[in-house]
C-alpha cells in the first residue's frame, strides 16, 4: 500500500526528524507509528543502525510488524519482536533487523543481556506514560533499567502517546526526564513537586494529602515543554460526528441493594454461604462496592455472584445490536466468568494475533476486553463500532484508549462512516457513577495540556 502522509501525519514527521529527543502527544488513531516508521526509514541515511521499540505487549508483538508489512515505503525494514520465553527473546536479539520491539517488562532482562553492549542508538517509547514513575532513587525497575542507557548509550528518544497527564500535570515528569535529564521540569522529581505542586488535605483523614498544582503550573510547565513536544488532536483534523453515549442505569434487587448499603456504610456484610466479608480501608471498599455494583463479590473461596442486572442489560444491547459485533470492557475476573458463562459465542481479547484478525473479519460476535490489555495501539475499528462498558475503573487513560480503538477517528480513518455507540451500564446510586465523574475531571486537566502543546 502506497503512503502519503497528511498534513497531521507530516507534522509528526518532521517533528521527529528536526528534535533527536521528542515527544508526540497525538490523539489517538491520528497515525503516530506510520508517521513514527517513515521518519525513521528517512533518519537510515544519517543514522543508520537499529532501533529499538518499548511498547505494551500486543502491540509490540503484533502492531508494529504488521504496520511495517502494510506500506510499500517500508518494504525494506525488517523487525524482530523480543518476545516470548527467554530462549526466544535472545534468538530475537541475535537476529538481524532494523527495528526490534519489545515490551516494557523486558527492559530490566534485556539491559542485564546486552549490557555495555547496547546497541540501539534510537529508541522509541510507544505509550510512553509507561515511564511516568520514573525517578532518580527509586521508582519501578524498568524504568530505572532504561533510565542507566538513556543518555549513555542512547542518542535519539522519540516518546508517543496520546494520553501524557491522565493523572494530571504530575505524570509528566519521569517521562520529560528521558528527553532532558531534568532541565526544564527540575532535576529530581522532588524539585518539581516542590516547584510546581502543593499538598491539600483529601477526604476527612488529617493526614490523607494529594498533590495539587499551584494555578501559576499549568502554563509554566507549557512553557518549558513547547520546543519537546507537538500536540495534535483528532478533532482538529477529521470532520467527526461525536460518539452517541447510552447510559443504561440498572437497579439493584433489593437483596443485592441492601448489602451494598451494608458495604457502603458499615464496611461489612454476611453472605447467603454464611461467609463474612470485610473491608479494611476505603480503597477496599470502594472495590467491593464496585464489584457488588457488576454482581459478585470476591470470597475467600474465589466470588459469590449477587445479581444479574446488568448482564440483562448486556443482553438487551447484543439483541439492539442486531448482529453487529460488540466490545465489552469488563475489570474483575469475576465479571469475565459471569460473562463467559452467559455468552458462550463470545471471545476473550488474548495474546493471539488471530483474534483481532478473526474480530476485524467479522467472525466474533462479541468480544470482551480488559481495558489495560485492549488499548495503546491496537486496530479493532474493522470489527465493530459498539462498545459497552460492564464494569468501570478509575484509569483515564485505560478508558480513552479501549473508546479510540473503535473510535470515530480510526472509524474515519479506515473509511467506515458509521457512527460510534457507546453504552455505559452503570448500577443506579453505586459508586460507578462516581468513578464515571472522577474520570471526567482528570480529562479536564490533560486536555488543557494537549491544547497548549499544539503548533
Amino acid at each position: 500500500m502506497k503512503f502519503t502522509p497528511r498534513p497531521y501525519q507530516q507534522i509528526i514527521i518532521d517533528h521527529i526528524v528536526d528534535n533527536p529527543r521528542c515527544a508526540v502527544w497525538a490523539g489517538m488513531g491520528l497515525g503516530k507509528t506510520i508517521s513514527t516508521l517513515t521518519a525513521i526509514d528517512a533518519l537510515d541515511i544519517v543514522e543508520p543502525g537499529p532501533v529499538l521499540v518499548l511498547a505494551p505487549l500486543r502491540v509490540a508483538a503484533s502492531t508494529w510488524p504488521d504496520e511495517i508489512r502494510k506500506w510499500d515505503h517500508l518494504d525494506g525494514i525488517t523487525v524482530s519482536p523480543i518476545i516470548g520465553n527467554a530462549a526466544e527473546r535472545k534468538a530475537a536479539i541475535l537476529k538481524p533487523a532494523k527495528i526490534y520491539t519489545t515490551n516494557y517488562e523486558n527492559l530490566p532482562w534485556l539491559l542485564e543481556q546486552v549490557g555495555v553492549n547496547w546497541p540501539w542508538k534510537t529508541v522509541v517509547a510507544d505509550e510512553s506514560t509507561r515511564l511516568k514513575g520514573f525517578r532518580l532513587r527509586q521508582g519501578g525497575k524498568r524504568a530505572r533499567a532504561l533510565a542507566k542507557v538513556a543518555f549513555s548509550k542512547i542518542d535519539r528518544f522519540i516518546e508517543l502517546t496520546g494520553t501524557p497527564s491522565p493523572n494530571g500535570l504530575i505524570d509528566l515528569w519521569g517521562q520529560v526526564w528521558y528527553l532532558d535529564k531534568g532541565e526544564r521540569l527540575g532535576n529530581s522529581y522532588q524539585a518539581f513537586q516542590d516547584r510546581w505542586f502543593r499538598q491539600v488535605r483529601y477526604g476527612s483523614d488529617a493526614h490523607e494529602m494529594k498533590l495539587e498544582p499551584y494555578p501559576h503550573s499549568q502554563n509554566e510547565i507549557e512553557g518549558r515543554l513547547k520546543d519537546l513536544c507537538v500536540s495534535l488532536n483528532a478533532a482538529d483534523h477529521f470532520d467527526l460526528d461525536e460518539p452517541i453515549v447510552n447510559v443504561i442505569r440498572v437497579k439493584l434487587p433489593p437483596k443485592a441493594e441492601k448489602l451494598y448499603r451494608q458495604m457502603e456504610q458499615e464496611m461489612f456484610v454476611q453472605l447467603d454461604s454464611g461467609e463474612d466479608i470485610e473491608a479494611f480501608g476505603a480503597a477496599s471498599k470502594t472495590i467491593k462496592c464496585l464489584q457488588l455494583a457488576n454482581g459478585a463479590l470476591y470470597t475467600e473461596a474465589g466470588w459469590e455472584p449477587i445479581h444479574d442486572e446488568k448482564l440483562d442489560a448486556l443482553e438487551d444491547i447484543l439483541e439492539e445490536a442486531a448482529g453487529m459485533p460488540v466490545l465489552v470492557a469488563y475489570h474483575f475476573k469475576s465479571d469475565l466468568e459471569r460473562l463467559q458463562k452467559r455468552f458462550p459465542k463470545a471471545r476473550v481479547l488474548d495474546k493471539n494475533p488471530a483474534t483481532i484478525r478473526d474480530w476485524n473479519a467479522g467472525k466474533i460476535p462479541m468480544l470482551f476486553a480488559h481495558p489495560q490489555s485492549a488499548g495503546h495501539g491496537l486496530n479493532l475499528q474493522d470489527g465493530g463500532n459498539t462498545i459497552a462498558f460492564f464494569g468501570h475503573w478509575w484509569n483515564l487513560e485505560e478508558y480513552q484508549q479501549i473508546i479510540e480503538r473503535i473510535g470515530p477517528t480510526r472509524q474515519a480513518q479506515a473509511g467506515h462512516k458509521r457512527p460510534v455507540f457507546i453504552h455505559q451500564i452503570i448500577a443506579a446510586g453505586t459508586v460507578d457513577e462516581i468513578v464515571m465523574k472522577r474520570r471526567e475531571t482528570k480529562r479536564e486537566v490533560q486536555d488543557l495540556l494537549m491544547e497548549a502543546m499544539k503548533r
